[in-house]
């Protein structure tokens, strides 16, 4: 009698095991590696990537683009997780953990093949992973609105003054539904009177307090804007509280709310102020800040997908060198580190028995990805350029990596090709993590989509009126 198959997934489920399925799933990850590789390094070429929408975007930052794939393998979504970690994390490296982590996957392939248990492929990586750790261990914003009489103002100062307010400086209209009785013009003249005086002690008090340039994040109306021009002064109104901060941290002072208590110890400094015209907008700029830490830097292109690219590139390289000052920690470039690494692994494989020496060996070899696919990003012999660093490094030239501009080997450190040591070993540990992961999953079990039933619609037409 056959025994009664016992069914515990859903109808549809599409569920698989064994060598196979782990193949499969390397294969995926190497596909999303295939993605990014050739925008590695300073050669590095773009991608074009157009999404659902026809949006179109072009990249060669390797978060951007694993970012707007619309990956559906749950391996390969690993890999694009593994790497979007990476550049939350330190904010670059996230091409270089992608290709670490598909080649550590694609040299361990041929002995998973032959049956290796994936449980000594991951304590190999984890070994190595952890001799890896202990040796690598002004200020300017656009112009705001501004009304008639600005531009009889002034548009450069040598060492002025500077007011930071949140105080609006022009004449209110009467607010909706607002009643005011008045018996006799004499009163209503005064009501008026009375609001000009307001406002013009709040301009005078900022006149006397020595201040040339008074920005403030409220408006600024057109009887403020003569008054501060026949008086030699500068203003700006409207300007957004982000960049008022900015202002405020770089040229010292203290934002104020009321103009009843300016003096020299509330005013912020700076060596120039120049409003410049630069391509079609204004900008006003602030150099020789006493407390400036930040500087402003403005791009310009021909194209907004050009602008974002450059911004993108823009960050990483500020990423970068926070990093470097934030962990007072860096290594050469270009490939040297990996290479480093390389012969220090495989000089340590020959040194244990069994299958971890030909693990750790695949180990190091993965490892030569970095400069093998710089090179070829720049249209060098990525084998002679290999060669001459694998001699290089076995002399113990440590910082010898791929010198893109000559189409050579070169002392890195030297050449201040630098890169914070946090990158490498945030890129190295989730690396192989990833491939640890990808390596000691041997079921995939994929539901089938969930259908719900809608309640049928109802009829369209004329239909009757309701029965009486």
């Amino acid at each position: 009698m056959m025994p009664t198959p016992v069914i515990l997934l859903k109808e549809g489920t599409d569920s698989s095991q064994g060598i196979p399925q782990l193949v499969s799933n390397i294969s995926a990850c190497q596909v999303i590696a295939e993605a990014v590789r050739t925008t590695l390094g300073p050669r590095g070429m773009d991608k074009l990537i157009v999404d659902g929408r026809g949006k179109a975007t072009i990249s060669n930052d390797g978060a951007t683009i694993l970012k707007l794939l619309d990956v559906v393998h749950p391996a390969a979504k690993t890999l694009v997780d593994i790497a979007k970690s990476q550049d939350a994390e330190v904010g670059d490296g996230t091409t270089s953990v992608t290709l670490l982590a598909a080649e550590f996957l694609k040299q361990v392939k041929p002995y998973v093949e032959e049956g290796l248990h994936p449980q000594i492929i991951i304590r190999a990586f984890r070994t190595a992973t952890q001799l890896e750790s202990q040796l690598v261990a002004g200020v300017a914003f656009k112009k705001t609105f501004s009304y008639a009489g600005f531009e009889m103002q002034p548009k450069k100062y040598n060492n002025p003054m500077i007011a930071l307010l949140n105080v609006e400086l022009e004449l209110k209209a009467e607010k909706d539904n607002a009643e005011i009785r008045v018996h006799t013009v004499e009163d209503y003249q005064a009501i008026v009177d009375a609001e000009w005086n307001i406002l013009y002690d709040k301009l005078e008090r900022i006149h006397h307090s020595g201040a040339k340039v008074v920005l403030s994040k409220l408006p600024i109306g057109d009887v403020a804007t003569q008054y501060f021009a026949d008086r030699d002064m500068f203003c700006a109104g409207r300007v957004p509280e982000e960049d008022l901060k900015r202002t405020m941290m770089a040229c010292g002072g203290s934002i104020q709310t009321s103009v009843n208590a300016l003096s020299a110890d509330v005013l912020g400094r700076c060596q120039v102020f120049e409003e410049t015209q630069i391509g079609g907008e204004r900008y006003n700029f602030f150099t020789g800040c006493p407390k400036a830490k930040t500087c402003t830097i403005i791009l310009r292109g021909g194209a907004e997908k050009f602008m974002e690219e450059t911004e993108r590139s823009l960050h990483d390289a500020i990423m970068i060198i926070r990093r470097a000052i934030k962990n007072d920690s860096v290594v050469a470039g270009g490939g040297a580190i990996e290479m480093e690494l390389s012969k220090y692994l495989r000089d340590y494989s020959r040194t244990i028995p069994g299958k971890q020496q030909l693990l750790i060996g695949a180990y190091a070899k993965a490892l030569e990805i970095i400069p093998r696919q710089l090179c070829d990003n720049a249209g060098f012999d990525a084998t002679n350029i290999l060669n001459k660093l694998r001699a290089r490094h076995a002399q113990g030239g440590m910082w010898y990596g791929v010198d893109v501009n000559n189409e050579d080997i070169a002392d890195n450190f030297e050449a201040f090709v630098w890169e914070p040591a946090m990158v490498h070993i945030n890129a190295l540990t989730a690396a192989s993590e990833a491939a640890c992961l990808i390596v000691s999953v041997d079921k995939t079990i994929k539901n089938p989509c969930s259908t719900v039933d809608a309640p049928p619609a109802a009829g369209r037409g004329r239909g009757r009126g309701r029965p009486h």
